[in-house]
């Protein structure tokens, strides 16, 4: 099921959506039943007329026809341009790490030359090059299993911090490529002993909530308040109260985030997370206000690229197709195969390129299509 041809009438969801109802032998009606979504909307969805750009319907959709998220989104998606096939090529060579029992052999890298590396690759991760930071991971899940098992201490507990660090990234990786089993094999290797690290209990609760499962992302957040949790967790399970459908509880959690941000880019980042609650709640205009308001120079290229992408949906369901577009523009400018790997930015660009009327716009957002394998 996920080589359906997307470029059928519906957009890239809506056209598996139609294929997976057939196969479980639904009608529209039944869908839109199980679901609770309008039936107008379902039918929308696999003709073309709608796109999905809310976690929780998405969920819902899944759900109504016992599936993982993922047969609906298509992913992992197949390899477009040399990039892509080298970031695909990497996640199976993790596979291998996952796998593998910790190295306790031969000398590892000096620890400030390891912390640099991994430093070098954290910020390919923030700037959304999925590329660069693709390479750099499994010569540094490598070292790292070395670093833990011959530094002794104190630098094995930097090493062990550094190590942690280094699994973290690789989730992500394998979380946004749509390995999502994987990614969660690599979080579990990332625990030393017993003990749950903050990232690491961030990056599970990412990928609870892409894996759709909001009741769950909310249990593990629960597990590291009180602790010195900071502002992400709140700010995340902010989205996944949106995604179960209660508002009042995200904008506490959205409140505690703001309170607990330490810098300029920390409080943009709790704005974008307004902004992502506003748009999971169909408040459009709502959501295109707090993505207007965010300070986009404070926030990294990945982060820029997933809140001009919310900005974007909003606008589009605002009837706003030329600033939509304009938005996505910039969203793939800011993290080009970063945006082409969000399904929810895939959906965008096959439903803006039949509906923008600037010549210029609408040939960019055609291009963009194209470059994600949507046309």
């Amino acid at each position: 099921m996920r080589e359906l041809d997307e470029t059928a009438a519906g957009g890239p969801i809506g056209a598996r959506l139609a294929a997976w109802r057939l196969r479980r032998g639904l009608t529209r009606d039944d869908l839109a039943s199980r679901t609770g979504l309008e039936l107008d909307y379902v039918a929308g969805l696999e003709t073309g007329g709608e796109w999905v750009d809310r976690r929780g319907r998405l969920a819902a959709l899944a759900a109504a026809l016992r599936l993982d998220v993922a047969d609906l989104t298509g992913q992992p998606y197949p390899p477009r341009g040399e990039e892509h096939a080298a970031v695909r090529a990497v996640a199976f060579h993790l596979r291998r790490c996952v796998g593998r029992p910790h190295l306790d052999t031969a000398a590892g890298l000096p620890l400030d030359t390891l912390a640099e590396r991994t430093r070098v690759a954290a910020r390919a991760g923030a700037a959304g090059d999925e590329h660069t930071l693709a390479l750099a991971l499994p010569e540094l899940i490598e070292d790292s299993d070395h670093a833990v098992v011959t530094d002794s201490p104190p630098g094995r507990e930097e090493a062990v911090q550094l190590r942690v660090q280094v699994h973290v990234l690789g989730a992500g990786l394998l979380r946004r490529l749509g390995y999502k089993d994987l990614a969660w094999m690599l979080l579990h290797r990332a625990r030393p002993g017993t003990r749950e690290p903050l990232p690491v209990l961030v990056e599970e609760v990412r990928l609870l909530i892409d894996l759709g499962l909001p009741e769950y992302a909310l249990a593990r957040a629960e597990r590291a308040e009180g602790g010195g949790a900071g502002w992400e967790l709140p700010a995340l399970a902010a989205v996944a109260q949106a995604m179960a459908g209660r508002r009042p509880e995200a904008e506490r959690l959205l409140a505690t985030a703001a309170e607990r941000a330490g810098d300029a880019r920390e409080s943009a980042l709790v704005v974008a997370a307004r902004a992502a609650v506003a748009a999971e709640h169909g408040d459009a205009e709502e959501a295109a206000g707090h993505a207007r308001a965010a300070d986009l120079a404070a926030l990294d290229g990945a982060q820029r690229s997933r809140l001009l992408t919310v900005a974007a949906a909003a606008e589009a369901r605002q009837d706003r197709a030329d600033q939509a577009a304009a938005r996505l523009v910039e969203a793939d400018a800011a993290a080009p195969l970063r945006l082409r790997l969000d399904p929810f930015a895939r959906e965008l660009a096959a439903a803006l390129a039949p509906r923008t009327t600037d010549t210029l716009q609408a040939a960019a957002v055609r291009d963009l299509a194209e470059r994600a394998g949507l046309r």
